[in-house]
């Protein structure tokens, strides 16, 4: 690397440019605390052009075929697939994560989300009914003009690709704000959709704050629709925001998700799943099970078997083969990680592994933000560590009596995003499946994902579905014509 960091810049109208107020933010390396790139501070000057680079792209984009569109994102999948590994390490650098998990999981899936709506704009259905003998009614779905899209620092590109392949498939225009914290892979997914043909103004991304850039996203009366993933904090804010103006909303927010696991389970696959589950990201997944709810009977031996094996996971640079456990992505959320840890302590847990920031990997990584898996026990279901998102790799495991018992535990939060279930009685799977409160329950397994299906959270873990036909709903405005007969 040179001595000068790279600097990104704005994808406004098919071009690279700096920010109008001429501001960077340093990108910082999780894993050396080092920065190794400059990010745009960018303000709502660059937003307004972006929105009148959207807005001039959108008669011609939503007006083209939709075998065209579909040809265009198709090549944004095989492109994204030629430079996987390019993507992947960016993307390795940026939040911390194992090389090996990027290469594997994130860019992979980021492809197939262009590849899923590139084909699934070619086989929508319209509705259409006939009234009685006096009319004919039929449903219209036109894209809505230009849509913003908010998503995290945690799966950078795979939720980034999430939000603007549906937007962009349906004819809409996009206006995109990655994480100021992780922007590298959506720098070079810009230079992939070029490449790829995509017109200029389609997909425009603004670099900087949520302060910002995301308030100026939120508030600006051309933007009619806001996709958004984060906090729960900040996405009530984005709701305040987009209320008085009607804008069409979807918030994906925080997580808090139950691992049930009943005593009749296959509890090598239940430590396994609840494994992959607890440390994937270094727990830093909205979707990870934080607290795993284990029946009485199976509890002692499934603590001493799951610590066994959460302690054999090698914590280590991220860009090491070898490396299971990278880096918390900034010193802000360690220092979060830690706090819960304390706190954890001060409510009466137990640490039965971790707990304490370990020693460095290696010289490069001597000032990285790193923390071990850290299982605590002993703690009561009500208590702060069991009801606020931490997004790390910390959890709790309890004991448990009966489903009635567990089911109250599960539901015991604010939060409603997902959970998994652990057992061969698939009466009991049905049962307990129906009444948690969560937008996505998996049985024996952990995020297995179909593209088809609807996704989002329940009670703070947010409104609105993506995914699927839900997604392409949610991106188009229904009109009814009806027509007299």
């Amino acid at each position: 690397m040179s001595d000068e960091p790279f600097q990104i810049r704005n994808f406004i109208d098919g071009q690279f440019i700096e920010p109008v107020g001429g501001k960077y933010l340093d990108n910082i390396e999780p894993a050396t605390g080092k920065p190794y790139s400059q990010v745009p501070d960018s303000d709502a000057r660059d937003v307004e052009l972006a929105v009148s680079a959207a807005e001039k792209a959108f008669g011609d984009w939503s007006r083209t075929p939709a075998a065209d569109r579909s040809r265009i994102l198709l090549r944004i999948a095989d492109l994204i697939e030629r430079d996987l590994e390019k993507f992947a390490r960016a993307e390795s650098i940026d939040t911390g994560k194992p090389l090996s998990l990027a290469r594997s999981l994130d860019i992979p899936r980021a492809a197939s989300n262009f590849r899923f709506f590139a084909t699934a704009i070619l086989h929508t259905e319209n509705e259409a009914h006939v009234t009685d003998g006096i009319a004919f009614n039929y449903t219209l779905r036109q894209p809505r003009g230009i849509a913003g899209l908010i998503s995290p620092w945690n799966l950078p590109l795979y939720l980034l690709s999430w939000k603007i392949a549906p937007a962009i498939a349906c004819g809409n225009t996009a206006i995109a704000k990655p994480s100021e914290l992780t922007p590298m892979t959506a720098y070079l997914l810009c230079e992939v959709c070029r490449e790829a043909g995509l017109p200029n103004g389609v997909l425009n991304i603004v670099h900087g704050t949520g302060p910002n850039v995301g308030a100026a996203v939120t508030a600006h009366p051309k933007i009619g629709t806001i996709s958004f993933t984060g906090g729960t904090v900040t996405g009530r804010k984005v709701a305040e925001t987009c209320a008085p103006m009607f804008k069409k909303v979807s918030l994906e927010l925080g997580g808090k998700n139950p691992n049930i696991v009943f005593a009749d389970a296959d509890q090598d696959a239940a430590i396994a799943g609840s494994l992959r589950s607890s440390f994937a990201n270094q727990g830093q997944v909205c979707l990870c099970g934080s607290r795993v709810f284990v029946e009485r009977p199976a509890y002692k031996d499934f603590v001493e078997r799951f610590v066994e094996k959460a302690s054999q996971l090698r914590l280590g640079d991220p860009l090491e083969a070898t490396t299971d456990q990278g880096a918390i992505v900034s010193k802000t959320q360690l220092d979060k990680v830690k706090f819960y840890v304390d706190l954890a302590q001060q409510e009466g847990g137990t640490i039965a592994l971790g707990g304490a920031a370990p020693k460095p990997p290696n010289e490069r990584c001597q000032s990285g933000y790193f923390f071990p898996p850290t299982v605590i026990t002993d703690l009561p279901v009500s208590c702060r560590v069991n009801r606020e998102e931490i997004f790390g790799p910390v959890i709790t495991i309890t004991p448990f009596d009966d489903e009635e018992e567990v089911i109250g535990y599960a539901n015991d939060t604010d939060y409603g995003l997902a959970s998994s279930v652990w057992t061969q009685n698939l009466n009991r799977a049905h049962r307990v499946a129906e009444k948690i409160h969560t937008g996505t329950v998996w049985v024996n397994c952990w995020l297995v994902r179909d593209l088809r299906v609807p996704f989002g959270g329940m009670k703070q873990s947010g409104v609105g579905r993506e995914g699927g036909e839900e997604a392409l709903r949610f991106f188009t405005e229904p009109k009814n014509v009806c027509i007299a007969t």
